[in-house]
């Protein structure tokens, strides 16, 4: 019989607990249980202050027998202020725009003329008929006539961290319909029919320990419509180039140290608010880290803006923590 009166005592005590956690503030009266000589209480009062905080007691143990109003506070949740990530340094996981891993990359730059590996003139691009202009001039790749990450003699236009990716997502006709579909950020930027939503989205491309950002500017190599590798899961379609999946600049080269024409890489999509600080923010009208008026491929948040709200948030942030 005490066994089973003990069992039962336990059993009360463990269903007032819950009640306590149910509850939330309400006035619970005090259940006790007799067992023999010992007798097991459990008391919870109302919510309680301490420096400031509303808590709610919880029952602990002051020996085996007894179970007392505990010393240990919980104090009750409260709203507190969003905790919005603004990094300095890349992302070492990012669940959004996955790696896409060994790429074969070539290196090609603006003003180039056509060649056998690549019969594609780069004087102008897949969006700017205008484009080496528009740049300033010749993107001399050999590295005696280049100067950190621009050419020697004048300062680009455009930004030098530059790529090409193998598909487009217009025609003479319009907006692809792939387009609509796969391109993950379509329905934030799209205008018009037409109208690329690609040009100047930014990429992390990484080798051997760098990591470098640039911006989409041209379609290639080779193909204009290999959907499935750029958006999708697939390996490059083309079979050219070693089956090259990504242009880069001379820039980006340079930093990433590809001793060559080609190198292996990783890459993925990036937003904005994850570019850190690098040469890759120091040039270009079509830079909106070096261009405050422009806005990320024609959404609605200039870089000028995010600064503003990242401000913003730091001083909502250590105004939370004042009050905690």
């Amino acid at each position: 019989m005490r066994i089973f009166l003990k069992a039962l005592a336990s059993l009360l005590i463990a269903a007032i607990s819950i009640a306590t956690m149910d509850a939330r503030g309400q006035n619970l009266s005090a259940t006790s249980v007799s067992v023999g000589n010992r007798a097991a209480e459990a008391i919870v009062g109302d919510q309680d202050t301490i420096n400031g905080v509303k808590v709610i007691r919880t029952l602990v143990a002051s020996n085996s027998d007894i179970l007392t109003p505990g010393a240990l506070p919980v104090a009750i949740t409260k709203p507190s202020l969003p905790r919005v990530f603004a990094p300095t340094s890349p992302r070492s996981i990012y669940t959004r725009f996955p790696w896409k891993r060994k790429i074969v990359t070539t290196v090609f730059w603006i003003g180039e003329t056509p060649t056998a590996n690549n019969p594609v003139p780069n004087t102008v691009s897949a969006w700017d008929m205008r484009w080496t202009s528009n740049y300033g001039g010749y993107d001399n790749p050999k590295r005696s006539a280049r100067e950190g990450y621009i050419p020697k003699g004048f300062t680009p236009g455009q930004n030098p961290f530059y790529f090409a990716l193998p598909y487009n997502d217009i025609t003479r006709t319009g907006t692809k319909a792939s387009a609509r579909a796969m391109i993950p950020w379509f329905k934030k930027t799209f205008h018009r029919s037409g109208r690329t939503v690609l040009k100047g989205r930014w990429i992390a491309i990484r080798r051997e320990g760098h990591t470098c950002y640039a911006q989409w500017e041209d379609v290639g190599p080779f193909e204009t419509d290999d959907w499935k590798y750029v958006f999708g899961d697939d390996r490059p379609k083309t079979r050219k180039n070693k089956g090259a999946g990504l242009d880069i600049s001379p820039a980006v080269r340079d930093y990433l140290k590809i001793p060559s024409g080609y190198g292996t890489v990783d890459w993925r999509f990036v937003d904005i608010d994850e570019v850190p600080d690098g040469p890759w923010k120091n040039w270009g009208a079509n830079n909106p880290f070096a261009n405050s008026a422009l806005t990320e491929s024609g959404s609605d948040s200039s870089s000028e803006s995010i600064l503003k709200v990242r401000e913003l948030r730091d001083r909502l942030i250590a105004l939370g923590n004042a009050d905690d």
